[in-house]
């Protein structure tokens, strides 16, 4: 009898132990899950402050994008009455100062479209509208958009023929958007040779890109090219202000497009510029 009881008994104490173990654990659940709760409120939280924080600079971006519109479209005005000798002749300092300040304005008023675009795109307000669009036509208007630009006789722009490029379902503002960015640049950091632009299909993509002869950019800028605010630190970009928000203004319009974009480069031997997207925007069906 005396050993039944003791089993009795040491089976009643590993019970018991296993009992306070289950309750000691049930007691550290519980206060995991009171923690895990809390943290998801407080990332709640922190997820809130952070959209709002993003909606009251986009809403301040875009604020003062419309604010400087007005002084430097005046400026840009006065200028162009300087220039076009409206009120007298200009000696050649005097004009020589009024085209810095006609170039400085029209670089300034490039800037505050990308504020007011990046400012669009970051609060959700940047709307898509695809429709069927010809290369032909894309390449054309670009043309005749860059030919009053085209002011160093040493630089040449060349628009490759599409080739087996077919329509395209997009939006052909967006695209010509980033396309002119890249143009842009390249035309900007390219002192002699050319700035080429072409288009491949692949599958169901096309893969458009501007390639240019010019100063190239070093390894270790490539990776954040496409960032806000990121510039290239040379010589010549010394000269060459902006704000570094082109790049990342066509990373973003690239995404809305369901494509991406890159590049490729080497200091001294140029750069390329590339965005692809597919042939359909959103897998569109119909006569293309």
């Amino acid at each position: 009898m005396s050993g039944t009881a003791d089993d009795v008994a040491s089976l009643e104490q590993a019970l018991q132990a296993s009992r306070d173990e289950l309750a000691s654990l049930r007691a550290e659940l519980e206060e995991t899950n009171r923690g895990v709760v809390a943290l998801y409120a407080e990332l709640d939280a922190q997820a809130e402050q952070l959209r709002e924080a993003t909606e009251l600079k986009s809403r301040f971006l875009a604020y003062m994008s419309h604010e400087f519109r007005t002084p430097i479209n005046a400026i840009r005005s006065i200028a162009r009455l300087l220039i076009d000798r409206v009120d007298g002749p200009l000696t050649e300092e005097q004009e020589r100062q009024v085209g810095f300040i006609q170039s400085s304005a029209t670089e300034f008023a490039e800037m505050v479209d990308d504020l007011l675009d990046l400012a669009k795109v970051e609060a959700g307000r940047v709307e898509i509208s695809p429709a069927w669009f010809e290369m032909v036509d894309l390449f054309s208007a670009l043309r005749g958009m860059f030919k009053p630009v085209l002011t160093n006789p040493e630089v040449h722009l060349v628009f490759e023929e599409p080739g087996d490029v077919p329509r395209l379902f997009s939006d052909d503002r967006k695209l010509s958007q980033i396309l002119r960015n890249y143009i842009s640049n390249a035309l900007k950091f390219t002192p002699r040779g050319e700035v080429r632009v072409g288009a491949s299909r692949d599958g169901e993509l096309v893969t458009f890109s501007v390639s240019d002869t010019g100063v190239g950019i070093a390894p270790e800028f490539l990776g954040t090219l496409f960032e806000d605010f990121t510039q290239v630190k040379s010589p010549l970009q010394k000269r060459l202000h902006g704000t570094g928000l082109g790049l990342a203004l066509s990373r973003r319009l690239a995404h809305l497009l369901g494509g991406t974009v890159g590049v490729r480069s080497e200091p001294g031997r140029g750069s390329t510029f590339w965005v692809t997207i597919p042939i359909r925007l959103g897998g569109a069906q119909g006569d293309a």
